[in-house]
């Protein structure tokens, strides 16, 4: 069995939002008692993570190390079409990936106390962005 479900995300720009949410929907919706959920961005230049959802102040600190290995307006980088963040943004998002994958069990996402499913946006203006839902079991 498989179900498939598409969720547009609007961003602010630079900065995570969690999706736990919304994936969970997804999983309850899709009549999957045991399996996995793939989730996939169609964007190269924002990324998936799983990561505490407890704490803000990590996914600030993943935003200062992100700046160390991918600063903005590098004068090496020869990709800037779209302005000073647009190579650090196919970089952060190629360091970081494009998908996350977590167990489903009774229906329900099997994540750790502290988990939590988050859409990096890596571009710093705001930006509009598709995110696959892949339910299998």
């Amino acid at each position: 069995m498989a179900y498939q479900a598409i969720l547009d995300i609007r961003t602010r720009g630079r900065g995570s939002l969690e999706i736990t949410a919304d994936v969970a929907r997804i999983v309850a919706t899709s009549g999957v008692d045991t399996g996995v959920v793939h989730v996939f961005v169609q964007h190269t230049s924002c990324s998936l993570l799983i990561t505490e959802n407890a704490d803000p102040a990590v996914r600030r600190d993943l935003e200062t190390l992100a700046q160390r290995w991918a600063p903005d307006g590098d004068p090496a980088y020869r990709h800037d079409d779209e302005g000073a963040d647009d190579m650090a943004a196919h970089a952060r998002s190629v360091l970081t990936g494009t998908s996350v994958s977590v167990p489903v069990s009774a229906g329900r996402l099997l994540l750790g106390t502290w988990q939590g499913i988050y859409l990096w946006e890596h571009r710093t203006g705001a930006h509009s962005r598709r995110v696959v839902v892949t339910v299998t079991g």
